[in-house]
Formats: C-alpha cells, sequence, structure tokens
C-alpha cells in the first residue's frame, strides 16, 4: 500500500473514503491499451458541470469517485475544474488549481494515469507537476500561444478539440456549409501551430469538439464520418457523454432525457465509434463504455481475421496456379 499520507480518509476528522490500494503499475500514455479503444473517465471537480455538477465539488469526493473510476477500469482519469457547458461562468486559475491539483496529485499517486481539463496553460503546468500526463483542452482555434510553448516543451500529449468561440458565445456559432470538411479544416490549421512549435504528431490527440459550436444534426453527420477526421492521420478522441444531442434524441412525452438517463445512448455511441477504430472516448460511466469498447475491439478481431484467411487462401490459390 502507499504510504497514509498520501490516502484519503486516513487523517484525523477526514470523512470514512477508501484508502489507495497497492498500486497496480505506473501508468503512462505509452502503455495504454492498443488493442481495443481507450477510456477516459470523466471527473468535474466543479459546481456546475451540465451532468453531475457539485457531486464530486470537495477533494474528498472528487478522490472518491476518481478512485472508483480508476479501479473500475478507466484507461484515465480526466479532471478539470471549470465547467465547459454552453454559458458556463468562467474560472479564476487559482479557484481551478485549488479544486484539481490535490485531486491529480493523490489519483497520480494511486497510480492512474490523469489529464487535465484546462485552458491555462499555468494550470497545465502545475498539474503536470503533480503527476499529469496529458492536457486536454476545449480552447480550440483560441488556443493560447502560451499552451502551445508549454506542450512544446513538456513534450506531454495534448488533446486538441475544435470548438469556435467559448461557453459564452459556441451556440450562436453553428454556421457550416459542409460541417465535416470545415471540422477538419479549422482542426488542421490549429494542428500546424502546434507543428511549427516542435509538437510530436505522435503526441497530438484531435477530438472533433461534439457538442461545441455544433447543433444535435451537425453532431450526428460528424459522427458518421469520423473516418475523415481519422483521416487526418492523428490519434481521435470522441466525447459524447450525456450531452444534448443525446437527450433530444430520447425526448419522451415533449420533455428531454435527463443528463443521467443518457447513459446508455452514450454506451451505444461509444460502441458505434470504437468499431470505426477511434483511439479514445471521454465518458462518465466508464464500466458500461468499456464494455461496449471491448465488443468493439472483438468484434474488429473478428473482421480482421476473415480478411486474414481469406488473403492467405487468395495467396495459397495463386500458388497453385504457379506451379502448374
Amino acid at each position: 500500500m502507499d504510504s497514509l499520507a498520501a490516502a484519503p480518509g486516513t487523517g484525523p476528522a477526514t470523512s470514512p473514503l477508501p484508502v489507495l490500494r497497492a498500486r497496480k503499475s505506473m501508468a503512462s500514455f505509452e502503455t495504454l491499451p492498443k488493442d481495443r479503444t481507450v477510456v477516459m473517465g470523466i471527473l468535474n471537480c466543479t459546481p456546475d458541470s451540465f451532468s453531475d455538477g457539485g457531486e464530486y465539488d470537495s477533494t474528498e469526493t472528487a478522490i472518491a469517485h476518481g478512485l472508483r473510476m480508476y479501479y473500475g477500469g478507466a484507461d484515465i482519469i480526466d479532471v478539470g475544474g471549470e465547467s465547459t457547458r454552453p454559458g458556463a461562468e468562467y474560472v479564476d486559475e487559482a479557484e481551478e488549481q485549488r479544486r484539481i491539483l490535490p485531486v491529480i496529485s493523490t489519483l497520480a499517486k494511486a497510480g492512474a494515469l490523469v489529464s487535465v481539463d484546462t485552458r491555462h496553460a499555468s494550470t497545465a503546468a502545475l498539474a503536470i507537476d503533480a503527476g499529469a500526463g496529458l492536457v486536454n483542452d476545449v480552447s480550440g482555434a483560441n488556443v493560447h500561444p502560451d499552451m502551445i510553448a508549454l506542450v512544446a516543451e513538456r513534450k506531454v500529449p495534448y488533446v486538441l478539440m475544435h470548438s469556435r468561440g467559448d461557453s459564452r458565445s459556441m451556440d450562436s456559432l453553428t454556421q457550416y456549409t459542409d460541417v465535416v470538411q470545415e471540422v477538419v479544416s479549422e482542426l488542421a490549421q490549429v494542428r500546424e501551430r502546434f507543428y511549427a512549435a516542435g509538437v510530436l504528431p505522435e503526441n497530438l490527440i484531435l477530438d472533433p469538439g461534439i457538442g461545441f459550436s455544433k447543433n444535435a444534426d451537425q453532431n450526428w453527420e460528424l459522427l458518421a464520418n469520423l473516418y475523415q477526421v481519422a483521416d487526418m492521420g492523428n490519434k481521435i478522441l470522441v466525447g459524447t457523454s450525456r450531452k444534448r444531442f443525446l437527450g433530444s434524441l430520447l425526448t419522451s412525452a415533449g420533455k428531454a432525457a435527463a443528463p443521467k438517463e443518457r447513459d446508455d445512448a452514450t454506451s451505444a455511441t461509444t460502441a458505434l465509434i470504437a468499431a470505426q477504430g477511434v483511439w479514445g472516448v471521454r465518458v462518465h460511466d466508464v464500466g458500461a463504455s468499456l464494455d461496449a469498447a471491448k465488443v468493439a475491439a472483438r468484434l474488429l478481431l473478428g473482421k480482421k481475421n476473415r480478411d486474414a484467411r481469406l488473403l492467405a487462401a487468395q495467396g495459397d490459390e495463386l500458388t497453385g496456379q504457379d506451379a502448374q
């Protein structure tokens, strides 16, 4: 077991939270699964996130939930201290850091691979120092030059998400002629800024930004054509979990499904996304999406095995013809 100093719930006057188990192994970006889609668990240390705001806004509850996701099989824990829902208020960097740094440090000590969900280079730098191994940034075209410089200097993987505007303006910026082609083009433009700074292609993960400056129809069109984003050559991360377009799809008696009623639909999108060979998904319900990713991986393996047999049979046939 790790030292009790690192374990929540072991000091005086603390809540009865689970202590850290013995570390499974030190997680790293390089050791992530390569035979299935990676599952990133969402940990919102916020009072106002659209789905679970306020549930994990104390250090203790956030650590406990992060450990549950980690021990439940999450490949990455994505820790954020600022809500990015439409209309969300900005959070001061000092407050963001107060919310997330102790959580990141503890989860990293437990052996989890932690991603920091932030728009701020100063927060990202402190999170990396605390043990975070990835940076997940929703800034899109508004990414700050300091963030680009930090990612290049620290050589950490970075998630570049497509978005327009910010949380207050993005819902008014959904005008596209061809949403798939424009998302690809706009991602490529920002990607060049990272490449110019020296960021390696293998350290850049692209996210089409489902729900960010896109309406429901545009979200579905992007999901149906993810291969065009994948054709850019980078790893792809997709986040559909509990988002509004799923709630609208599941409308009953004129009422959209509440965020926590969208987990089954989220798992369905995970299976479909993973069956396209996408690198990763970002979800609230880790267990269900992990199962979906494993099912999709086995399906892809079945297709690969059949293709290999057909190719071998064709080779044998050609060899026999040559022998004649």
